[in-house]
């Protein structure tokens, strides 16, 4: 089957070349920009996510003042996000509304029903709010195209994986920490006995947002691809949809958070990741196989040139069988393991799922709007700046990251200053000079917001579809 797949050294099948880059240097340019272990792309592109707790942010900045003005910071500080926080609650609350027809997890009763046309537009909106979400938190999306990128060809586990994205509708990936741990081996070179550190390339947080293709949609599209009449494309579709658990359907939406995933292993966080045997152990199985069912017929085809007992034919064909068996229970075996390794490792990658996704989202969103506007507010009160030097104010962010924590990150200055601008806690001249609040009247100014806030909700917006009439017709009973 033609399939565009992920693999050791990127997409395969007659799809694959339509996604490559136009040009060796569109190609050189993407990977370097996607992979952030190599030295072009550490110079090329940086994170914009700060490793760094709002607390320790707090700590630091606030010893920037003196006196009474390190406490009014402080509360300034405090005020400030718990009010980033409820922002990001309000667009939790309209999360979970759009994600209602889609969750696979629910344990509501389904009072709503949606049209096709009312899901298309609440998938949309959905997928747009989180890739929102997502991107506030400082996480850096993967084109689905060249997720290649992101791969390399040797595995942290010792596994071969295949995914077809094919399957896919919606899929969005993302990831947020790329960097490097050490682990602790066995090394071979001792014979097992004593240890090395191995360097692995890990995301610390990888995100996937997937919805399957319906079962006619995606039979349609093999029989085009494969030129197959309907049956025997139902029978391929069926098979690859074998991969994956009968709970897993193409109605809902499924969206996974990971933690410390590796590189080289970013496909197993599919659901429909298929694992193949390595060189290694096709030369071995092929080796052992081939030498014992060799030498297992040359004795049996003896044995029967020599037997005149039916008895004696009946048992050389026995161990004939016998060997054949022993050979395909270890290729089982060895399959049985590679999947055992998968499970166990997938297990202690898994963060959350679903809707917990969500809630965790908006929370790591909030904390990164706070840190980001912390440090910029720490900058702006202490000195007017014109907004032509926010260049310079920028640069000056990522070496006080730099130096005070080692942390290497592109600072998004303009965001930040979006959002102080929105709260009134900096405000713009007619000559662009910007001018912050004080602190203590910074923390007022806040206070005033909290004030107004129950105040000035937006009226409720109905939801999209209708009640079920026997929903609806046994509340009113």
């Amino acid at each position: 089957m033609a399939m565009a797949s992920i693999t050791r050294d990127g997409p395969v099948g007659e799809e694959a070349a339509s996604t490559q880059p136009s040009s060796r240097a569109a190609g050189v340019a993407a990977a370097a920009s996607a992979d952030p272990h190599s030295r072009s792309g550490r110079q090329a592109q940086r994170e914009k996510f700060l490793p760094v707790t709002s607390y320790a942010l707090i700590d630091r900045l606030t010893t920037a003042w003196s006196g009474g003005d390190a406490d009014q910071a402080r509360r300034f500080m405090r005020y400030l996000s718990f009010w980033r926080r409820q922002s990001y609650t309000a667009k939790l609350l309209e999360l979970e509304q759009v994600y209602e027809p889609f969750a696979p997890d629910s344990d509501n009763l389904v009072t709503r029903a949606y049209s096709p046309e009312e899901k298309r537009g609440m998938q949309r909106r959905l997928v747009e709010l989180m890739s929102g979400l997502l991107e506030q938190g400082n996480f850096t999306r993967v084109d689905p195209e060249n997720v290649h990128f992101i791969l390399t060809k040797d595995s942290a586990y010792g596994l071969d994986l295949q995914v077809d994205l094919d399957a896919f509708e919606e899929i969005l990936i993302y990831y947020r920490g790329a960097t490097t741990i050490t682990e602790r081996r066995r090394d071979v070179r001792k014979a097992y006995i004593g240890w090395r550190e191995v360097q692995i390339p890990v995301f610390r947080r990888m995100f996937l947002l997937f919805k399957l293709k319906p079962f006619d949609v995606r039979v349609r599209e093999v029989m085009e691809e494969q030129k197959l009449d309907k049956k025997d494309a139902e029978r391929i579709v069926r098979k690859l949809r074998g991969l994956l658990p009968p709970t897993v359907t193409s109605d809902c939406i499924y969206i996974k958070l990971f933690k410390n995933m590796p590189r080289s292993d970013v496909e197993m966080i599919f659901p429909n990741t298929k694992v193949r045997f390595r060189l290694f152990d096709k030369i071995k199985f092929g080796v052992t196989a081939g030498g014992g069912l060799g030498m297992g017929l040359f004795g049996t085809i003896g044995k029967i040139a020599l037997a005149s007992n039916p008895y004696t034919l009946a048992g050389a064909v026995a161990g004939f069988g016998g060997v054949a068996l022993r050979q395909a229970t270890n290729f089982i075996n060895q399959r049985n393991r590679y999947m055992v390794v998968l499970a166990q490792n997938l297990y202690f990658h898994a963060m959350a799922d679903n809707q917990g996704v969500m809630t965790l989202l908006a929370d790591r969103a909030a904390e990164e709007d706070l840190k980001e506007e912390m440090l910029l507010y720490s900058v702006l009160a202490r000195e007017p700046v014109n907004i032509a030097e926010l260049g310079r104010v920028d640069s000056m962010i990522e070496e006080l990251l730099n130096r005070t924590f080692g942390v290497n990150a592109d600072f998004d200055v303009e965001d930040a200053l979006q959002r102080l601008k929105q709260e009134g806690i900096v405000a713009e001249l007619p000559d662009g000079t910007l001018r912050a609040l004080p602190p203590r009247e910074a923390a007022l100014r806040i206070d005033k917001l909290w004030d107004a806030c129950l105040d000035e909700l937006p009226d409720f917006v109905p939801a999209m579809g209708h009640e079920v009439d026997e929903i609806r017709d046994h509340m009113q009973s």
